[in-house]
């Protein structure tokens, strides 16, 4: 992807922590029949591999199969919060009025040779981790276990498991860096009124003059 200095993002514990927070990605394929994308919640095993390890399970229905079982690389989009940026909250549109707006965002692009996995012990962790993973901040928290085994076996024949080590990983954090100090204030003030995530991310990479 595009990655002015500014904007990249290497320390592979930040990009796995956009990708726990933000599971549901793009995979993207090519294949015989071109190009195809479909959105698929992933886990992240740090320790899986030495960049980490995808996984995640798709119905077996779907067509990107063809693609994934050829085992041509593969490509996973996770996206992070984004947020329009006004010329409004920069404070150098007072001063000389040659602002533009923008667009926040953060986002990690994986890539690896995928792996099918049909085990039915595979995909009943792998569905039970991610539903544990997605029900944590339930009050109620829903579980695997609570449905009847016999439906559980039924639905397990309906999916298949995959797998990527990633080979490759980017990530970019483009959050108004690039600006003086004065406009990223304004940013982050600006996105705190409307209590926007994005703001939590512009203040991290933001370290104002000690006084």
């Amino acid at each position: 992807m595009y990655q002015p200095p500014a904007f990249r993002e290497d320390r592979l514990d930040v990009m796995h922590g956009l990708m726990r927070a933000h599971p549901l990605a793009m995979l993207v394929t090519a294949g015989e029949g071109g190009l195809m994308a479909n959105l698929i919640p992933f886990l992240i095993d740090p320790a899986g591999s030495e960049k980490g390890l995808l996984r995640a399970h798709l119905a077996r229905a779907n067509e990107q199969l063809t693609a994934l079982r050829a085992g041509a690389e593969a490509m996973v989009l996770f996206q992070g919060p984004n947020a329009y940026v006004t010329p409004n909250w920069y404070a150098t549109k007072a001063e000389t009025h040659k602002v533009v707006p923008t667009w926040n965002y953060a986002t990690v692009h994986a890539w690896g040779t995928p792996r099918i996995l049909e085990s039915t012990d595979w995909l009943r962790q792998q569905v039970g981790e991610l539903t544990d993973a997605s029900e944590k901040s339930q009050a109620r928290a829903w579980s695997v276990d609570d449905a009847p085994e016999p439906f559980l076996a039924g639905q397990m024949k309906g999916i298949v498991g995959l797998e990527i080590p990633i080979a490759r990983i980017e990530g970019k954090w483009k959050v108004s860096q690039n600006r003086p100090a004065a406009d990223r204030e304004g940013v982050i003030d600006g996105l705190r009124q409307s209590d926007h995530p994005m703001a939590e991310l512009v203040a991290e990479r933001y370290k104002p003059a000690s006084d």
